[in-house]
């Protein structure tokens, strides 16, 4: 697995950890240690977010802000050879 991979699984991860506590959020709005923990989170995750961008360019389309078509530079799936 190459270093862009490695890093785009703990983004995944993140994202969906921040994303599931948001939702208990939704039946719990009061649990202060949930909030706490996305903040925690939200903290780790930022600058993981900001170190891949630099390095491999923006997650997202929206991520991009001056040129559009930028981030279709990056390889494709089917672009990257397999290692064995």
């Amino acid at each position: 697995m190459t270093d862009r991979e490695i890093m785009l699984k703990k983004l995944s991860s993140y994202q969906f950890l921040i994303h599931d506590l948001r939702l208990y959020l939704d039946t719990h709005p009061n649990d202060e240690k949930t909030m706490a923990k996305i903040d925690e989170l939200n903290a780790e995750y930022m600058p993981l977010r900001e170190k891949f961008e630099n390095m491999y360019g923006p997650l997202t389309v929206k991520d991009q802000s001056t040129n559009h078509w930028c981030w279709i530079k990056a390889p494709w799936p089917w672009e990257n050879e397999e290692v064995d």
